[in-house]
């Protein structure tokens, strides 16, 4: 289970549990990893870590808790981390409790092999981790951590492999779920994406080094040139003489996670070719196709649905304002949540300006709906504010099943979808209406013209669908219920 949130409307929201970036060949490589996982900070807020590695002091790493700001930007830390040669991590915690007992879960994890050291940073879920470290302790292994990344380790220390790169492939061979991955040795950098591709991975150009990144926003704070995605089921390993790949997994059809399109990657990344921010200003145009009514004013829920509501004010005709304005210094430290501050709510963060909202009839965009009660608090402060009506688009369908491949997210209870209609929500949230982008209008927002092919889906959408395209074995073991062919 995760700490209670600092204030109450930051667990309504989908959480993308890590960010992974990589660099060699670069001096000071430390620096160049604290200015990418700044640049992913939104995909984990709660930890940090590096490790690098220096021919002379060998390998150095550091893992905090809190921001990317807080903990890698002084002269004093980023010294301790030596090389030209690293990788680091940002996450969310999604066990455990800060301080002590979460600080063995930060990553990158680092193992000590016969042919030398190696460390490990990922992003995504194995789907079989609590089978595999079951086989592992009752083969011997002593875990440190509560992560599932340290399966990996483990796996590759008892692998024959001739080389890390080998016992990598044989490690990941028996992993089930979504990962990328960057990992180091001494000499070499090394990235790898599962074979349906869930999350993303990219690499770029860096003078004459290279870097791994989650996400391409990060290589442009780098100053590096996108060279491209690291392929589905794609291993590379990176050496000052190049690049070589392989693909050391059985092909399968990609099925990259569409939600990282709706909400997770920062919208001045490139996913797939496209421009985030664009895909999401199109969902804004497909809501508005799909969705019309009549209203005075489309604001935004910032800052994830402003792409999509300029996009709906631009197909609707109807004008685009900024009716909420979001309090961009109020950091998740700002205040011990007490009582009455707790019920102040989302009010610390977001303020209705009043002077547009009077006496219009406004349309509220957001990303998603998940519980329902950030969309409540936000719907009683525009009315308080004196709006006529409050109608709510949602940039992307239903959220009726949880996430199991690396994004933090409820149980299916407690998503409203999971047990409510589309009218049903809309009366639970009393709003005058309330509507979702279609699966289909959402695949032709991101590129699929034709929609989704519900026998071939291009993505994986199952927080959607509940179509899982790798079994959760695990929480199928706990018990939990996947679609039946009813549903």
């Amino acid at each position: 289970m995760r700490d209670f949130p600092a204030h109450p409307f930051d667990d309504d929201k989908l959480k993308e549990e890590c960010g992974v970036f990589g660099v060699i060949g670069v001096a000071d490589a430390a620096n160049f990893l604290a200015l990418g996982l700044h640049a992913l900070q939104h995909r984990g807020q709660e930890a940090a870590g590096m490790v690098t590695h220096d021919p002379e002091a060998g390998f150095c790493s550091a893992r905090r808790m809190g921001y990317v700001r807080d903990n890698f930007t002084s002269r004093e830390v980023l010294e301790t981390l030596p090389g030209t040669l690293g990788i680091g991590h940002v996450r969310y915690s999604t066990s455990g409790h800060k301080g002590q007992t979460a600080i063995r879960d930060v990553q990158p994890f680092f193992g000590e092999f016969s042919m030398g050291g190696a460390a490990v940073a990922h992003n995504g879920n194995l789907t079989n981790a609590a089978a595999l470290r079951r086989e592992l302790i009752e083969r011997g292994s002593i875990f440190q951590s509560s992560s599932d990344t340290e399966c990996i380790i483990h796996l590759m220390a008892r692998s024959m492999g001739r080389s890390i790169p080998d016992r990598m492939e044989e490690a990941l061979r028996k992993c089930e779920g979504a990962f990328s991955i960057v990992a180091m040795t001494r000499t070499k950098l090394i990235g790898c994406r599962d074979p349906l591709g869930v999350r993303p991975l990219v690499l770029g150009k860096l003078g004459d080094g290279w870097v791994l990144s989650s996400e391409t926003c990060a290589l442009d704070i780098v100053g590096a040139e996108l060279v491209r995605e690291i392929e589905p089921g794609e291993m590379v390993v990176i050496t000052p003489k190049g690049v070589e790949s392989n693909f050391p997994f059985k092909n399968r059809a990609s099925r990259f996670c569409i939600f990282e399109h709706v909400y997770f990657s920062r919208p001045d990344s490139i996913l797939g070719g496209r421009s985030v921010y664009e895909t999401r200003r199109q969902i804004g145009v497909e809501l508005a196709r799909e969705a019309p009514v009549e209203a005075d004013l489309v604001c935004p829920v910032p800052d994830s649905g402003t792409p999509a509501a300029i996009g709906y004010s631009h197909e609707s005709g109807i004008p685009y304002g900024m009716g909420i304005i979001r309090n961009q210094y109020m950091g998740r430290t700002f205040i011990e949540p007490s009582e009455q501050i707790r019920n102040m709510g989302v009010r610390l963060k977001l303020n209705v300006n009043r002077a547009l909202i009077r006496g219009k009839r406004v349309i509220l965009v957001d990303d998603s709906v998940v519980r329902g009660t950030t969309s409540r608090k936000i719907k009683e402060m525009i009315l308080d504010a004196g709006a006529a009506e409050v109608h709510f688009r949602i940039a992307s369908p239903p959220t009726a099943w949880p996430c199991f491949y690396g994004v933090d997210t409820p149980e299916r209870e407690k998503l409203l979808a999971s047990h409510m209609s589309e009218e049903e929500m809309r009366r639970h949230l009393d709003v005058d209406s309330l509507k979702f982008i279609s699966l289909d209008g959402l695949y032709r927002a991101v590129g699929v013209s034709e929609g989704r092919d519900p026998k071939a889906p291009r993505y994986c959408d199952a927080c959607f669908s509940g179509d899982y395209p790798v079994v959760p074995a695990d929480m199928v073991d706990k018990g939990f219920q996947l679609k039946t062919a009813a549903e």
